[in-house]
């Protein structure tokens, strides 16, 4: 047994960023350390040769130390600074100067000081990188940035937002930890269940044939940490969803997960709330949140104002109305419960009867509707802007997108004046609350869904294109009592909108049976499609942060709520039977909610691509360009397992493909 070469430090010492090779960092040395003597390592940032004189700025995560190489001071120390390129990583020991009086720089938190050094020791050489690491504000290709991804990390935006992150989830765990929740790991190969997404399987060797699954969430196993009694639990869970990705989604995330018993949607909610607030003083103190307590707006009512379950509120611009009738206020949560500020009642702009536009026409005869949203002072618009327009608008469904110009003097112009009569543009200028120089984009379709749906994207887009959203105001709000269930006429069962483990509000729970009697019948006309769930979304800034419900605690309901879901009892039990088994053993009422950590911190750093925030990201089409991944196995691997791999024919294959188009 070999022995160390050295007593062992003091545990401040060992606690310290003091090493063999520095004792101090790169970002520690200030004016009034002049004259001391120190030791520092890293990698030469920049290198300047003057001849006599060699300046080499030395970075390390913590800053910027300016050394300078004098040839009458440390001949010796001079030729090795000669051989030094820009990422050699590098020892230096030296004393400690104030700069010449007008050479400081202010832009360095060491920028009063250089360090005179006395020896120069290469401890690696570098090739020329790739990309300018020294430069951060440089264009570089994102596919070199993640093919490179250690050296994309030394670059001072890409550690910044790493460091931010890593102060996200120190202030995430520090808010539960006061709060009495105990964090617990969960296993990361767990038995399949359907969460939403196709699942990342792996197969067993040790049970040929069969497979575990990586888990898209810790749904089941957190409510049976409240079956055993833990009361408050949570974790920083890596999870997994094999789906198509986009700049907020990645085939692994992490997220925020907890779960607390004896609890409501209101309780649930409200240390939410709280914990959001603290970690956000805690790590973005400078940026202001926009209202407190957060707005908490009905589902229903989230899509009629702003077309969307995620509403963006740093900006008006909220849909109008333009058709006869009026929608039923939604009910409020309890107290204090804050709504985001009514807008006025819609105005039934376009009158009864027929309008003379024919896709107005349809769309009302059809039960559907006609709504608008109105661009500030984008009534100038080119024509290949307002096509543009269009095309975004049939992107997402819609049969096209009308619009009418406010001119400066109040009169409205547009295409359809023709078909509408100059009577109805006005009351649609005057109804959708205009100012002159405006632009009013109205969508028309029988489906409701279409017409939020377009109109809450053009509404975002718009924002944010128009700068009408202050970047640095964070603006949270709640969504709550979705629909309990959606159809899905292809498999001709009811799907959860959220998870299949939701609860639902207790007026409701008299609507979860079917037309037929049969709770294994399920049909389009079951009043179970008029239930709310307890389930509630917290949003930021037009992005889901994250969602939750309280859940079902108890057996019956929820095997009534998976049998409307599509499962036979025997598939239920097979899928579901270990938290079934638990809940005859007494569930306590439980909640929780799941946040995306990559999501918030995305935001946080004003990043609209979560790949900003992450170390090792994948590529759009699920690739790690560093680590060339994924990748064919070794056939002893598929021979250990007693697999081999069959592929796809040509048809399959190109069924697939258009699949995913």
């Amino acid at each position: 047994m070999s022995e160390p070469s050295q007593p062992p430090v003091s545990p401040q010492t060992a606690f310290s960023s003091a090493t063999p090779y520095r004792d101090v960092t790169c970002g520690d040395l200030r004016a009034t350390d002049a004259g001391r003597s120190v030791h520092i390592a890293g990698w030469a940032h920049r290198r300047r040769d003057h001849g006599h004189l060699i300046f080499l700025d030395l970075r390390d995560r913590y800053g910027i130390t300016q050394v300078v190489v004098d040839a009458d001071e440390s001949p010796d120390a001079h030729a090795v600074a000669g051989r030094v390129r820009n990422e050699f990583v590098l020892e230096i020991s030296g004393q400690v100067a104030r700069r010449m009086a007008g050479k400081e720089n202010a832009e360095l938190e060491t920028g009063e000081i250089e360090v005179r050094a006395e020896s120069v020791q290469i401890l690696s050489e570098a090739h020329t990188p790739p990309f300018y690491v020294n430069e951060p504000d440089a264009t570089t290709d994102e596919s070199l940035r993640l093919k490179y991804r250690y050296l994309d990390i030394r670059r001072r935006p890409m550690l910044d937002r790493l460091l931010l992150r890593s102060a996200l989830v120190r202030a995430i765990r520090d808010a539960h930890h006061r709060a009495g929740f105990v964090e617990i790991e969960t296993p990361i190969l767990l038995k399949s269940t359907p969460e939403g997404a196709r699942d990342f399987i792996v197969p067993s060797r040790l049970q040929p044939g069969s497979v575990y699954a990586l888990p898209q969430s810790p749904q089941q196993l957190k409510q049976l940490l409240m079956v055993a009694g833990m009361d408050r639990y949570f974790q920083i869970a890596r999870c997994f969803r094999d789906e198509d990705l986009r700049g907020d989604r990645q085939p692994e995330f992490t997220q925020l997960d907890l779960e607390m018993s004896f609890v409501d949607e209101q309780r649930v909610m409200d240390f939410v709330e709280a914990m959001i607030v603290d970690v956000s003083r805690a790590v973005v103190p400078d940026r202001p949140i926009q209202q407190l307590p957060f707005p908490r707006i009905d589902y229903k009512e989230a899509l009629e104002r702003f077309g969307s379950d995620k509403p963006d509120l740093r900006f008006g611009m909220e849909l109008v109305d333009l058709a006869p009738g009026l929608l039923a206020a939604p009910a409020l949560l309890a107290a204090p419960a804050v709504l985001v500020a009514p807008a006025l009642p819609p105005t039934p702009a376009i009158g009864e009867g027929s309008t003379g536009f024919r896709v107005f026409d349809e769309a009302l005869a059809a039960g559907g509707r006609v709504k608008a949203i109105v661009a500030p002072s984008m009534a100038d618009a080119s024509r290949s802007q307002i096509d543009e327009l269009v095309e975004f608008a049939r992107r997402h469904g819609a049969r096209g997108l009308a619009h009418v110009s406010v001119a400066p003097d109040g009169a409205g112009h547009s295409p359809i004046a023709k078909f509408l009569g100059e009577a109805r543009v006005a009351a649609i200028v005057s109804g959708a609350g205009t100012k002159p120089g405006d632009l009013v984009l109205i969508c028309a379709d029988a489906s409701h869904e279409v017409v939020a749906d377009v109109l809450g994207r053009l509404r975002q887009e718009l924002g944010l294109r128009l700068g009408l959203a202050d970047q640095n105001v964070l603006a949270y709000c709640w969504v709550y009592h979705f629909p309990m269930y959606q159809w899905d006429a292809d498999r001709g069962r009811w799907d959860a909108t959220h998870n299949p483990f939701s609860g639902v509000l207790p007026e409701d729970e008299q609507l979860l049976v079917t037309a037929s009697g049969d709770p294994y019948k399920p049909s389009r006309q079951d009043p179970a499609g008029r239930a709310r769930a307890m389930q509630y979304d917290i949003a930021l800034n037009g992005w889901e942060l994250g969602g939750g419900s309280v859940r079902i605690n108890k057996r019956e309901l929820l095997e009534r709520s998976f049998a409307l879901q599509g499962y036979s009892l025997e598939r239920m039990h097979a899928q579901f039977g270990g938290i079934l088994e638990a809940f005859d053993f007494g569930a306590p009422p439980h909640g929780g909610i799941a946040m995306g950590i990559d999501r918030w911190a995305a935001l946080f750093a004003h990043q609209t691509n979560i790949r900003e925030v992450m170390a090792f990201p994948k590529t759009q089409s699920g690739t790690d360009l560093m680590l060339d991944a994924p990748s064919e196995p070794d056939p002893e691997q598929y021979s250990d397992l007693g697999l081999r791999f069959v592929g796809f024919d040509a048809a399959e294959s190109a069924s697939r493909a258009d699949a995913k188009e």
